[in-house]
C-alpha cells in the first residue's frame, strides 16, 4: 500500500497561489483608478451661490479640502461632488470665504467706499486629494481633470448667471492654480469684465505669462484686469517649492506695494501684530512676528511656511481691496461717457 502523501505541501501552494492571485486580483481592479461622475453644473446641488443682488460677481474656486478615500477598496484621488461628507468639506470653506469676501462691509477709510458685496458663485468640483501635492509629477497628472472641471463650471455661469456683470475670479491653493488656468483660457470680451484675479498661495510662471495676455501684474491697490498673487513664509529657508518656486508676481496684500516697504498687521486670531515685508528678489511674502505654530500644511508643509494662512491673515486687507477694486470698475463707463 502506497504511503499517503502530507497534504501540508499541496496546502502550502495552494496559500501561495491564493495569496498571489489575491494579490493581482487587487492590482488588477485599481490599475486605473476610480473617478467619480462628472459634476453636472445645470444642477443646482453642484454650486454654492449667494445672490444679492450686486454689481459685481465673485467667482471662488475652493483649495484642497479633501484626503485620499476609498472607492470599492481602490484609493480615489479626485473629490466626488455627489458624495456628501465630501460636499461638507468643499462647502465648508465656501461658505467661510463667502462670509470673509463676498458679504458686505462698513464704509472703508480713506477712501470712504459704502458697504460693498459680491454676488458669490462657488462651484463643486473634482478636485484633486492632498496626496496628490507630494511632487510636481504626481501633480501635473491628476491636475487637467479638476481643471477641466472647473473651466466648465466657469463657461456656465458666464453663460447662464453672469448676466454680462463685472467678476472678481480669486483661488486659494489648488484654487489658485485653477483661477490661472482661467485666465489662460479667457477670451477677450470676457477679460473685459474681469475686475482682478487674485491667485492665492500658488505661483504665477513664466509659462503661464507666456500663454496669455490677459495675465497682468498687479502694481498698485486699485489698478484693473490685473492678477494678484503672493506666498507667504518667515523667512527664504520655509520655502516650499511646488508652491512658489519660478513664481514671477506678486504684491504685499497688505500695503498693496511691489518694493521691499514693510507694513503693519494685526491678527486677532493670534494676537501677534505682523510685519509683512516683500522680498523682492525671490517674491516671497516674509511675515515677521506669527506666534503661533498650528499652521502646518499636512504632507508638503514645512515650519515657517504660511501656506495655511493666505486667507485668514489677509482676510480685511482682501476684502478691502476687492471693493476698492470693483468701485474703480463700476466708475470707469461713466468716466468714460
Amino acid at each position: 500500500m502506497a504511503k499517503a502523501k502530507s497534504p501540508l505541501p499541496y496546502l502550502l501552494t495552494m496559500l501561495l497561489c491564493s495569496a498571489t492571485l489575491f494579490s493581482c486580483h487587487g492590482r488588477l481592479q485599481c490599475s486605473e483608478e476610480p473617478i467619480p461622475v462628472e459634476p453636472d453644473y445645470s444642477d443646482s446641488s453642484q454650486w454654492y451661490i449667494v445672490d444679492r443682488g450686486a454689481d459685481v460677481d465673485l467667482f471662488y474656486i475652493v483649495s484642497t479640502e479633501t484626503d485620499d478615500y476609498n472607492n470599492g477598496g481602490c484609493p480615489c484621488h479626485y473629490a466626488d461632488t455627489y458624495n456628501d461628507s465630501i460636499r461638507r468639506l468643499l462647502k465648508g470653506e465656501m461658505t467661510g470665504v463667502d462670509h470673509l469676501l463676498g458679504a458686505p462691509v462698513p464704509p472703508l477709510p480713506p477712501e470712504g467706499l459704502m458697504e460693498s458685496a459680491f454676488n458669490y458663485y462657488s462651484p463643486y468640483y473634482r478636485q484633486c486629494t492632498m496626496e496628490s501635492f507630494v511632487s510636481d509629477s504626481v501633480m501635473n497628472s491628476r491636475m487637467p481633470l479638476a481643471l477641466a472641471d472647473v473651466r466648465k463650471a466657469f463657461e456656465y455661469y458666464l453663460r447662464h448667471y453672469n448676466q454680462g456683470r463685472p467678476f472678481i475670479i480669486a483661488g486659494f491653493s489648488q484654487g489658485a492654480i485653477a483661477v490661472t488656468e482661467l485666465l489662460k483660457n479667457m477670451d477677450d470680451d470676457t477679460y473685459r469684465r474681469l475686475v482682478a484675479a487674485y491667485v492665492i498661495g500658488f505661483k504665477v510662471t513664466d509659462d503661464d505669462i507666456a500663454a496669455t495676455t490677459h495675465i497682468v501684474a498687479a502694481r498698485d491697490s486699485d489698478d484693473l484686469g490685473v492678477t494678484v498673487c503672493y506666498n507667504s513664509v518667515r523667512d527664504n529657508s520655509c520655502t516650499v517649492p511646488l508652491l512658489s518656486e519660478g513664481c514671477r508676481i506678486a504684491i504685499n496684500p497688505v500695503n498693496w506695494r511691489t518694493d521691499a516697504t514693510p507694513a503693519m498687521l494685526p491678527d486677532s486670531k493670534s494676537g501677534d501684530t505682523l510685519t509683512v515685508t516683500l522680498d523682492t528678489n525671490t517674491l516671497l511674502l516674509h511675515v515677521d512676528g506669527y506666534s503661533r505654530n498650528d499652521y502646518m500644511l499636512p504632507l508638503i508643509g514645512c515650519e515657517g511656511n504660511y501656506h495655511c494662512l493666505e486667507l485668514s491673515l489677509y482676510r480685511h486687507t482682501l476684502k478691502q481691496n476687492m471693493a476698492l477694486r470693483a468701485k474703480r470698475y463700476m466708475e470707469q463707463p461713466r468716466q468714460n461717457q
